[in-house]
């Protein structure tokens, strides 16, 4: 067992002061990032194959709005299947406690932004493109507020350190 919790950097460092439910919520975790991480290694290769074959197959025109939607798509996927991938991590390494509502955020951003690359607003909408752009200003309001918050309480919480560490006359 002491090998495994070498190999696995720690992430097994807390298990005998957990719950029953902790060590499940750590398992799943565990899996999911295993689960993850295969499916970016296969979307990283299906990328590679894709540029290669628009590279060297098909002479590539980086002006070919399609080409250049599809690939960036592509990209754009993998960096929210890693962002993802990196908050399950962060619960692993027990540098949280749960998903943090902001990295949830930033991901449905990068989705977002993701669709925006893609989409071909010829096709569609007004609605639906004032609908994702309403999500977009959403999202990015509420990060804002969080942001906001938790600034006030750090702020906060160093002027009473402050105050703590000031001698009294």
């Amino acid at each position: 067992m002491s090998r495994i919790k070498r190999s696995m950097g720690g992430l097994f460092r807390h298990w005998s002061v957990m719950t029953f439910y902790e060590r499940f919520e750590h398992a799943v975790a565990l899996v999911l990032t295993g689960l993850i991480a295969v499916i970016i290694t296969v979307a990283l290769w299906r990328l590679a194959n894709e540029i290669f074959r628009v590279l060297v197959l098909d002479a590539f025109d980086p002006l070919d709005h399609a080409v250049f939607q599809s690939i960036f798509g592509m990209i754009m996927t993998l960096l929210i299947a890693m962002e993802f991938k990196h908050s399950i991590l962060q619960v692993l390494e027990r540098k949280a406690h749960i998903i943090q509502v902001k990295t949830v955020l930033l991901i449905a951003l990068l989705a977002l932004a993701r669709k925006f690359i893609i989409l071909d607003a010829k096709e569609m909408g007004a609605s639906t493109l004032a609908a994702l752009a309403l999500s977009v200003v959403a999202l990015g309001t509420v990060y804002w507020l969080i942001r906001e918050r938790e600034g006030r309480e750090l702020l906060s919480s160093v002027q009473k350190m402050d105050a703590r560490e000031k001698p009294s006359p």
